[in-house]
C-alpha cells in the first residue's frame, strides 16, 4: 500500500468512528475534553514527545463536509466569533495519531439532578432529570469537583430511565451513628454530541433523607377508634428506637366522604380507606411517599 493510500485509508476509518459516536450524540466522555464557554481563541498542542512536523486533523458531528486538515504546526490556534468549531482535533505524524482532544461548549444552566437516601446507611441516589443528554456521569468528593485524574466517576451506562434521564445509585463513607461535620459533594457532568455541562451540589446526609413508605400492619378497633399499627419500611435504618419515624395517617370519612389527617394512631372506626406516611422525626425529613389506600370493612 503506498503512503498516500495508507493515509486515506486512515482518514476514512477515523472519519467513521467519529460518525457512529455522533450519529446519536456522544454516549461517551472523551478522555482528553477542552472545554470553552464564550467566543474567543483557544490554542490547543500536540501533546507528544514524537519530533517532527505534525498533521492536525478535524473532525465534526460525523459530517463529511466538515473533515479537513487544518494545519502542520505543533500548536494549533482555533479562532471562532459566534459558535466555536467543536469536534475532535487530532495531530498526526504520518499513519501514527499522537494526541486528540475534543473541542467541547459549556453550556450554563441550572442543576438539573437531585438527590435523596431512603435511610442514614451507606449509600444514596441522585436522579439527572434531563433527557436531552446523552452520557451523564456523577463522582464524589474533591477528586471530581477539581478535575483530577484520580476521580471515581459513575458513568450512565447501564442507569437510564426511558425518557426520565438517569439514576446513580452512590456510595459514602459515614457511619449512621456519627454526627455529620463534612458535606458531602457530588459533582455532574453531561454530554451531548459537542455539548458539555459540569454543575454541582453540597449537603448533609441528614438533609436528603426521605423514607420509603411504612407498612400499615394491623387496624384494631378500640371502643369507639381503630389503633393502626405502622411499621418502617424494611429499608429504614436500625435500630428504629434510635432512628425514630413519626407518622401521618390519611382517612376517608364512611359518613360523608371527607378525608382528614391524623399525627395519633388512633383515628375514628367509621372510615372507609385510609393510607399512611412517615419522615424523620428528629430532621423533619421529606415525607415518604403515601402507602397505596387501604380499605377498612367493619
Amino acid at each position: 500500500m503506498t503512503p498516500l493510500l495508507s493515509w486515506i485509508f486512515v482518514v476514512l476509518w477515523t472519519f467513521l468512528q467519529a460518525m457512529a459516536n455522533t450519529a446519536h450524540g456522544l454516549t461517551f466522555f472523551p478522555d482528553n475534553a477542552v472545554v470553552v464557554a464564550k467566543a474567543g481563541p483557544v490554542t490547543l498542542t500536540c501533546d507528544s514527545a514524537t519530533p517532527g512536523n505534525v498533521t492536525w486533523m478535524f473532525i465534526r458531528h460525523g459530517d463529511v463536509q466538515e473533515f479537513q486538515l487544518v494545519g502542520i504546526e505543533r500548536s494549533l490556534k482555533v479562532d471562532y466569533e459566534d459558535t466555536p468549531q467543536l469536534g475532535e482535533y487530532s495531530c498526526w505524524i504520518g499513519e501514527t495519531k499522537l494526541w486528540s482532544a475534543h473541542l467541547v461548549f459549556d453550556v450554563k444552566e441550572d442543576p438539573m439532578f437531585s438527590c435523596s437516601a431512603k435511610s442514614y446507611n451507606c449509600s444514596f441516589n441522585c436522579h439527572w432529570k434531563s433527557t436531552y443528554y446523552t452520557a451523564v456521569r456523577l463522582g464524589l468528593g474533591k477528586d471530581c469537583s477539581e478535575g483530577r485524574k484520580n476521580c471515581s466517576w459513575i458513568t450512565s451506562s447501564s442507569q437510564q430511565l426511558p425518557g426520565q434521564g438517569f439514576v446513580f445509585e452512590l456510595s459514602n463513607s459515614l457511619k449512621p451513628y456519627i454526627e455529620e461535620t463534612t458535606m458531602i459533594e457530588v459533582t455532574a457532568e453531561a454530554m451531548t454530541e459537542y455539548i458539555f455541562h459540569r454543575t454541582y451540589k453540597t449537603f448533609f446526609l441528614r438533609d436528603i433523607i426521605k423514607p420509603e413508605s411504612p407498612q400499615i400492619v394491623q387496624c384494631q378497633e378500640v371502643g369507639h377508634q381503630l389503633n393502626v399499627s405502622i411499621e418502617p419500611a424494611a429499608s429504614w435504618s436500625k435500630p428504629h428506637s434510635y432512628f425514630k419515624l413519626e407518622h401521618e395517617i390519611e382517612y376517608v370519612s364512611r359518613h360523608n366522604g371527607e378525608k382528614t389527617t391524623s399525627k395519633t394512631h388512633l383515628i375514628p372506626r367509621e372510615i372507609s380507606k385510609l393510607r399512611a406516611r412517615s419522615r424523620d422525626s428528629v430532621v423533619r425529613s421529606d415525607w415518604s411517599i403515601w402507602t397505596p389506600w387501604r380499605n377498612v370493612n367493619l
